[in-house]
């Protein structure tokens, strides 16, 4: 607990802030500037005395202060620069720009900007001259009633007129007797919508949008929506009247496209984003645009954050909102009462004493002030809206008794306030409906627009023999066509297990899709079939798009490893069925062989057949309920880092490690008549397997020593005493797949089998069982687990098939990162030797920031702006590189020339590629230069970074022709396609350890093994 932060405010909306800030662990003490009677002295929390007007003394403040953030309430220092202010001066500011701002700060530009995207809008027109105004309301086809000031005027800029004649008078109030001052010079009319208006607010960090629950205000002074215009007298949250689905098409059709819009226009827009909303029978409209908390909105919302705010906005500001999104207090409701003074909102009265503070926190009340100081020691009234009076409860009717209470216990003379606050919720709420199959708890849109988003993917694992096209009844497969002749059909059907559960419990669904198929096709597989298409089976209480989107994508992705055709499948929402955010799976595969390539040969297998084992990704997907109980036993929790020499990830994303395909490697061996079995190792081990595919008379023995066995097989036997019959009885203990072979072929199927890219040793042989002795003997397998498969075996160091750890690799961008998708790609290759850990960008709310995120990549922000010298920014950089544990770096588009200390520190680990065929042409603009020089051939480099630009040892090189009539934009485009090409070859080559940069400062090759 060590951060000082400070917020800028004096009203309710501020000390509510500075309320849930003090509740963070992290935070230390809470700065108000000017604050309130409330903020003065309470815990965390005091006032500062500092001008809020004049930024270079704010600023210089924080920096004596050490505050970490600013948290701005109001809209007026929005509009008047004071992010940009605080943060060109070192300070970070927690809002938008003033550029940003105008969102609110000028309706003329809020309503340019919503026709622009796209954002649903009421009709309108903005005027600098009262009568063209006055004109434009009388010949309207539209009820041109609502007129406002364009600029801010405290949230009280509006006027909803009844008639035509009221409205024209309105704009001259506004124009000519100048009402809401200088806000008015503009004034925007709008078309008069009906419905009902909520407010829709949303933290964002100009990419990601996390929707906060809906609210509802209360405008009016008096009970039933009557008197006159205010700042707000009360409001509720969440609103009834905006359910689940509602709010996520607010979110994506107005936020989002808002945030996306400024992202667009070059003005990035980070904080809070609030959205005035009418719910009109053609869908919500967007009646204004705030850029900060709403009073008393906020009031209502904060109470209802689970989430630590203070990290809340780190995230928000470090662009990381993605990965911290906020959590909420669900079937609660929050309901706030404004006291005001007698007069609010015109003239009013100021130092009337308040009582009655005791007595609301008896109550479990929470007071918020707003018009408050303190004279005397004593709490007195200095503002139209004095205080609110907050009550969480689960539902709303209590929280609005709850309020009541603590509004009989609050006293000063005059006191105003509503004591019908959610009224409209009520009667929403009170109001009879019939059921509907959604409401029983199937939806069937969303079902449907499932289907839309996987269609895509389904079609893309079209086949010979198979044109996917989801939405029959059936689907149907020609055998002809994929070019068999006499075939025989297998199929085999299985599920993931409670493997599934770590995938709920960490929240990773990618990988689930292919442990699905896997299990599947290997099975068919072991009766020498090709996989031809599959079918899948989700079940759940409640379909969440996203997670089953991830699942099924997956599904699709490995059918596309398989070689088969996703053919359909079924999504089965049943609710009461299943706990909320528990899923279930089943699949279904078929496959073919011709009739004389049926597996297993049984009448081949012969006394003294050798036993090849094919290395297994892992766990795979057996016995995970045992595991599950390992890891309940044992000291660590599915987000712990992994057991040591099990690598960097955590031991979740260990257990998750997707099942092997071997369909595409291992069907050539098997089509070439020279394996006459195959085993699965599935459920039951390699004891139960096995003998699954041999002779009666016949069993096989192991010998463990001769694989490499992972070292999760190794921790689960040590962390849960597990005995030598249980472990081989339960896993796969690195072998996914064994083959039997003659003797004479061994030789050349290990070499076939690891020309494919997959890992295999002679394990065993084939032996004579008599009857009741074991068919399968496992020797060696806890000795072998406890040295983790070092040794010699087959005749081979074991170094030659290494399960090798993968070299950590941060990418540095500038922007859109030219080649960021293509290293990325590159190392999802199960081939590749290097791991994407981080991206790390200069610029936030940069193109390549959004492929690391989509990516699921760490990124991190760092701005050269708020660092001194080149030196600072660099150390800032190699501060994170550390915290990931980084082994290479890779500059893709990062338009920032390193310091001297900090190259010499990676040196012959960071690459860089340069549009040319170095040493010719360097520098910024080497097209140019190429089409100036007039020479024929040019091309792309990939190079070690030395401290002289574009001068370090060539790893790799791609020519490209100069075509006549090339243009600096037509050469530029075929050169990033070699750059893509060759970027991620020469960063396997250095990962890999093919290429390294000597002491000598020269390249050097290893030799090849």
């Amino acid at each position: 607990m060590s951060a000082r932060v400070l917020v800028i405010g004096s009203g309710g909306r501020e000390h509510t802030l500075a309320w849930k800030l003090a509740q963070s662990h992290h935070v230390k003490q809470v700065l108000v500037a000017p604050g309130n009677a409330g903020t003065a002295c309470s815990g965390k929390i005091s006032n500062a005395a500092v001008s809020i007007a004049d930024h270079a003394v704010l600023a210089q403040f924080c920096r004596d202060e050490r505050i970490e953030f600013v948290v701005v309430g109001p809209e007026a220092p929005l509009a008047a620069g004071i992010v940009e202010d605080l943060t060109s001066a070192g300070v970070r500011c927690f809002g938008p720009t003033a550029q940003a701002a105008q969102l609110e700060s000028s309706k003329k530009f809020a309503k340019e900007f919503m026709d622009r995207h796209g954002i649903p809008t009421a009709q309108w027109g903005a005027f600098t001259k009262a009568e063209d105004a006055c004109s434009f309301i009388m010949s309207a086809n539209f009820p041109a009633l609502v007129v406002k000031a364009s600029g801010l005027a405290a949230g009280k800029g509006v006027i909803v007129a009844k008639n035509q004649e009221e409205a024209c008078k309105a704009v001259q109030e506004i124009m000519q007797e100048k009402s809401f001052g200088a806000a008015g010079e503009t004034v925007v009319v709008e078309e008069c919508l009906d419905g009902e208006e909520v407010s829709c607010l949303c933290f964002t960090d100009g990419k990601t949008v996390a929707p906060m629950p809906p609210a509802q205000d209360h405008k009016r002074l008096l009970d039933g929506d009557q008197g006159p215009n205010t700042g707000g007298m009360g409001a509720y949250c969440p609103a009834p009247q905006v359910p689940k689905e509602l709010l996520l098409t607010i979110k994506s059709t107005i936020l989002q496209r808002a945030v996306d819009g400024m992202q667009e226009e070059g003005v990035p827009y980070t904080g809070i984003l609030y959205a005035g909303i009418m719910l009109t029978k053609d869908g919500p409209k967007v009646l204004e645009f705030n850029c900060r908390f709403g009073d008393p909105e906020c009031q209502v919302i904060l109470p209802l954050l689970k989430s630590d705010l203070y990290e809340l906005i780190q995230s928000t500001l470090d662009g990381q909102l993605s990965t911290s999104l906020p959590v909420w207090l669900e079937n609660h409701t929050a309901v706030t009462v404004v006291m005001a003074s007698k007069g609010y909102p015109g003239a009013y009265a100021k130092g009337v004493e308040i009582t009655g503070f005791p007595e609301a926190q008896a109550l479990g009340l929470q007071v918020f002030h707003a018009g408050t100081a303190l004279k005397d020691g004593t709490v007195v009234t200095s503002g139209g809206r004095v205080l609110t009076v907050t009550a969480v409860q689960e539902d709303l009717v209590s929280a609005l008794e709850e309020a009541k209470r603590g509004l009989a216990a609050m006293q000063f003379e005059g006191a105003v306030y509503r004591k019908d606050i959610g009224f409209r919720a009520v009667a929403f709420l009170q109001r009879p409906r019939g059921l509907t199959y959604k409401e029983s708890g199937v939806d069937i849109a969303a079902g449907n627009m499932l289907v839309k988003k996987i269609q895509p993917l389904a079609k893309a694992t079209s086949r010979p023999g198979c044109n996917v096209d989801l939405g029959g009844f059936a689907g149907l497969f020609d055998l002809k066509a994929a070019g068999f002749k006499d075939p025989l059909l297998a199929s085999g059907t299985d599920g993931v297990g409670t493997k599934l559960k770590i995938a709920q419990l960490c929240n990773k669904h990618a990988t689930i899709g292919q442990d699905l198929v896997a299990m599947c096709v290997n099975d068919i597989l072991a009766q020498g079939a090709e996989p031809l298409f599959f079918l899948d089976y989700f079940s759940c209480g409640k379909l969440d798009l996203t997670t089953t989107e991830a699942v099924v994508a997956g599904i699709a992705e490995a059918c596309r490893q398989a070689g088969c055709a996703l053919l359909g499948g079924e999504t089965a929402e049943m609710p009461d069925m299943y706990p909320p955010g528990e899923y279930d799976l089943a699949g279904f595969a078929v496959g073919a062989m011709e009739r004389d390539q049926k597996l297993p040969q049984l009448e081949r297998i012969a006394e003294g057949d050798v036993v090849i084992g094919v290395a297994s990704s892992g766990l795979h997907s057996n016995g995970f309920s045992l595991v599950r109980k390992v890891v309940a036993r044992s000291s660590l929790q599915y987000s712990s880092p992994a057991p040591d020499g099990c690598g960097d990830q955590t031991l979740g994303d260990l257990l998750l490690t997707p099942t092997r395909i071997y369909s595409h490697s291992l069907l050539p061996i098997i089509r070439s008549g020279c394996v006459k079995a195959l085993a699965h190792i599935t459920g039951g081990g390699l004891l139960e397997n096995i003998p699954r595919v041999l002779p009666r008379k016949l069993g096989v023995d192991l010998d463990a020593c001769a694989w490499r066995i992972p070292r999760v097989f190794s921790w689960l036997q040590q962390e849960g005493q597990l005995s030598e019959e249980e472990m081989a009885r339960t896993f796969n203990c690195g072998v996914g797949a064994a083959l039997v072979v003659s003797k004479d072929q061994t030789d050349q199927i290990l070499h076939d089998i690891r020309q494919r890219q997959e890992e295999a040793w002679v394990i065993g042989r084939v032996v004579a069982c008599p009857e009741d002795s074991p068919r399968v003997r496992v020797k060696n397998l806890i000795e072998a687990m406890q040295i983790n498969g070092s040794g010699v075996s087959n005749g081979f160091l074991r170094s030659n098939f290494p399960a090798q750890q993968k070299s950590r690799v941060a990418v540095l961008i500038s922007g859109t990162g030219s080649n960021l998708q293509a290293l990325i790609d590159s190392t999802r290759d199960p081939k590749s030797s290097t791991h994407i850990v981080v991206v790390i960008s200069n610029k936030a709310g940069v193109a390549g920031l959004d492929k690391a995120e989509k990516a699921g990549i760490p990124t991190r922000v760092i701005n050269h702006k708020l660092y001194k010298n080149r030196v600072e920014f660099d150390n800032a950089v190699d501060h994170v590189l550390e915290e990931f544990s980084v082994d290479i770096v890779c500059l893709a588009g990062f338009m920032r020339i390193l310091s001297g200390p900090f190259v010499k520190k990676w040196d012959g680990k960071m690459l860089n590629i340069h549009p040319s065929l170095l040493p010719s042409f360097k520098g910024s603009n080497a097209h140019e230069q190429v089409l100036e020089a007039g020479v024929m051939i040019t091309g792309c480099t990939v190079h070690f970074v030395a401290e002289d630009v574009d001068a370090g040892q060539i790893i790799l090189q791609e020519a490209v022709p100069v075509k006549r009539g090339d243009t600096v934009a037509t050469l530029s485009e075929r050169v990033k396609l070699a750059e893509h090409k060759i970027f991620p070859a020469a960063l396997q080559l250095v990962a890999s350890g093919a290429v390294l940069l000597g002491e000598d400062g020269k390249i050097h090759w290893a030799r090849e093994q």
